[in-house]
């Protein structure tokens, strides 16, 4: 079976990353804290800005983190952020998940955040993460829902932005509603013992709001799913700049909120 590598749909301009920097362990793997015990080894999976990978590290050490991304320019963002903190429990690996260059059993715990909802086969990539995991080991997946999200004030404009995501990233072989899917793809990809759970995030402070409102601004006029909407045609450039306002007017708006679902799934080997 031959896979080539998933389309991501939001690609790695600076407004993405800005959003990817503010995740880390507490916040967006607080459901696998007590399985990162100091001494295990861990394979990150779309290890991104590298803001978890180095929590990992931190935490595990001396045991040791493998960060895996799709290509060299998604691994050189893990890299910048390891060199900053100045970690020497890391190494870096480019790779395909859904045929991981691993021996089985090399892990203790297999981690991907944000990842499984951009691949055309999460199933198949399940049972990679699950191969190369040691016996009593864990495979932990953490995904977004985006039909989940909820918010105020309801502006039409923000359900065109969900539309137009959904089908962006469909076009892309995903799923944008991953979070709500993983229980069935850990079972079907032979997993038996498998906690499945939720967790939101919620912004409802101006601070907040301004990060997640201003971010999305700018990514649906500068990132890769602006380009994709525009070349695809479903968006115009003026829709898109009309999009952009909504956010900005919902992060004004003193009654402003947001929850953000994810889905959770920690699977013992």
């Amino acid at each position: 079976m031959t896979h080539s590598n998933p389309l991501y749909t939001h690609g790695y301009h600076n407004s993405v990353l800005r959003s990817h920097s503010n995740r880390t362990v507490e916040n967006s793997a607080h459901y696998l804290l007590n399985e990162l015990i100091p001494g295990k080894n861990l394979l990150d999976i779309g290890s991104g800005v590298g803001t978890i990978t180095a929590n990992f590290a931190q935490r595990l050490d001396p045991g040791h983190v493998t960060a895996l991304e799709v290509n060299e320019e998604a691994l050189v963002l893990t890299q910048n952020e390891i060199t900053r903190c100045d970690l020497g429990n890391v190494n870096f690996v480019v790779g395909d998940v859904h045929a991981l260059d691993f021996p089985d059993d090399s892990f203790d715990i297999v981690h991907a955040h944000q990842v499984l909802q951009h691949l055309h086969d999460p199933v198949q990539a399940l049972r990679e993460m699950k191969r190369v995991c040691k016996p009593d080991g864990i495979v932990a997946a953490r995904d977004s829902d985006y039909a989940g999200f909820i918010w105020f004030p309801q502006l039409p404009e923000l359900d065109e932005w969900m539309n137009w995501y959904q089908h962006a990233a469909r076009a892309n072989q995903g799923e944008p509603n991953a979070g709500r899917h993983l229980l069935s793809w850990a079972q079907k990809a032979g997993f038996t013992r498998i906690t499945s759970t939720s967790s939101t995030w919620c912004l409802s402070t101006p601070e907040t709001r301004n990060w997640w409102g201003s971010m999305w601004a700018d990514r649906i006029l500068e990132s890769k799913i602006a380009d994709q909407l525009r070349n695809q045609r479903i968006a115009t450039q003026q829709d898109l700049e009309r999009i952009a306002q909504a956010w900005r007017n919902w992060a004004c708006a003193e009654d402003g909120w947001i929850s953000i679902v994810h889905g959770e799934i920690l699977c013992r080997v």
